[in-house]
């Protein structure tokens, strides 16, 4: 029901926005067609009247002059032409400009007036407009309100010495506010009227388009909100196909990954139930053992022959090592399990490191009866890494190797180049590892039964894995009952420079 309520207001939002969107643009639409359609009135009137002014001086000036012999205005003229204009159209206002641009006369104004005989039109839209024969859209002065432009025709004449312009507003100051009041109230019922209708409609619309819009999103949500009620498998289907392709797509695939870490807690939580059982089991051994044999001297010191009494301090000897051997590993992959050990990269012979740990090995080979080879090639090229660590791997898997390996049985260090890195083979003659098995044995705290030997913690080859990783590489298995068990990992040879 809460998830109902928040896509609601989602969506009354985006219905509001597109509301003010629609009501603004409703808005431009009215104002736009208001403006162009003035413009294309003024500019269809003055091109249709552009030679009035003219028609006028050639039609009235041919046989009545604007001047009387006195030099003074002929009003009886500009009388009759005004008449003769207003009844054709009573927009039209006629003035008679000196050849300086003053107002010498027209019946639409008080000549009386003391402001009248100051008034000056601008010369300049005038000249353009007789030079051009009113092919451009020209505004120019209203000499009713010189701060004001409007449209016009115009034309020179020279009567009797007399030169000056004939300037026709072909729209007049009163038609100018009579018209606007009427155009403006009529766009603006019908801006008002169609703003409305289309408010209405396009809302309707948009409620209906913004609701399919919003359905992918809506899907999200929903899948978010099975997913935090626990339903971890839940994905929005077809992700790709829907209109948030990439939001769907990164939603499955981030619920994929937060499942794939959830199942690595419960791994890891797994893991910790068998280290402690494993380690309990693998503590309480040795120390079981350490106890007993020190009690026994304790209590039966006296009784006891001194070859007994050096078997129990070899037996409580044994354990101790032991012991000692399985808390340190368990330090070391605790450390490395938590990236406190960074591997100080170095060049170095991987062929002495062999034989160094072959020499070491030789000893506890012989008294197992076990043949313990070293193969390699000569010359050997350097690799690059940390030296310690790579010793600590060898030796875990020389460790592992002997544990395994049957007297009179044979373990082999190989040593070989493949392109660019060198690998490192450790080879046993041992009962091999079942098939189902190898994915096991280099998971942290696992101990997987071979032949009939179970010892150890499991840690070996977890920690060697961790070293190979640590060392952008990784450890590999071949191995089949019967038929022993290799492992091999590989390093990047050394390139100077």
């Amino acid at each position: 029901m809460k998830d109902n309520i928040l896509s609601i207001k989602f969506i009354l939002k985006l219905t509001l926005s597109f509301f003010a969107i629609l009501l603004l643009a409703g808005i431009g639409y009215t104002v736009t067609s208001i403006y162009l359609s003035n413009k294309y009135f003024y500019e269809t009137t003055q091109k249709l009247h552009a030679n009035l002014a003219q028609d006028l001086i050639d039609e009235k000036f041919r046989v009545t002059q604007p001047f009387d012999s006195t030099g003074a205005v002929n009003k009886a003229l500009f009388g009759d032409i005004m008449h003769d204009m207003m009844a054709v159209n009573r927009a039209i206002e006629v003035y008679l400009l000196d050849s300086e641009g003053r107002v010498q006369y027209s019946v639409v104004l008080d000549h009386d007036a003391p402001e009248i005989r100051e008034k000056r039109v601008n010369l300049a839209p005038i000249e353009k407009f007789i030079l051009e024969k009113g092919a451009s859209y020209i505004l120019g002065d209203d000499p009713k309100d010189l701060t004001k432009q409007t449209i016009f025709s115009a034309a020179r004449f020279n009567a009797k010495g007399h030169e000056g312009y004939i300037y026709i507003i072909l729209a007049g100051e009163d038609f100018l506010a009579t018209r606007s009041d009427l155009f403006n109230s009529y766009f603006m019922r019908l801006g008002l009227g169609g703003s409305i209708l289309t408010l209405i409609f396009a809302t309707l619309l948009g409620i209906l388009a913004i609701w399919y819009l919003t359905r992918s999103l809506r899907q999200i949500i929903h899948a978010a909100k099975r997913f935090q009620q626990g339903d971890l498998h839940y994905r929005i289907e077809n992700a790709e196909k829907t209109d948030l392709s990439n939001v769907a797509i990164t939603y499955n695939g981030m619920a994929d990954t937060i499942l794939s870490d959830i199942e690595k807690l419960k791994s890891v939580e797994q893991f910790r139930r068998e280290l402690i059982t494993n380690i309990s089991h693998d503590l309480r051994t040795p120390l079981s053992i350490i106890q007993g044999y020190i009690e026994t001297l304790y209590m039966k010191n006296s009784e006891l022959t001194p070859q007994e009494r050096e078997d129990y301090l070899k037996t409580v000897t044994k354990s101790s090592e032991r012991l000692s051997k399985l808390v340190s590993q368990l330090f070391e992959y605790s450390k490395l399990e938590a990236n406190q050990i960074q591997p100080e990269k170095e060049p170095f012979l991987i062929s002495e490191l062999a034989n160094d740990i072959h020499r070491n090995y030789l000893l506890l080979a012989e008294k197992k009866n076990i043949a313990l080879k070293l193969s390699m090639a000569e010359n050997i090229p350097l690799v690059f890494a940390d030296i310690s660590l790579v010793e600590r791997a060898i030796q875990n898997l020389m460790d592992n190797a002997l544990k395994f390996t049957p007297n009179g049985g044979e373990v082999i260090v190989k040593i070989e180049v493949q392109n660019t890195m060198v690998e490192t083979t450790v080879q046993d003659s041992g009962p091999g590892i079942k098939k189902e098995n190898q994915s096991l044995i280099f998971e942290r705290y696992r101990q997987t039964k071979i032949g009939q030997e179970k010892e150890g913690s499991g840690l070996g080859l977890a920690i060697v894995k961790k070293i190979m990783e640590i060392h952008d590489s990784s450890i590999k298995v071949l191995s089949g009952p019967e038929v022993g068990t290799s492992f091999s990992f590989s390093l990047p040879v050394y390139h100077m420079g």
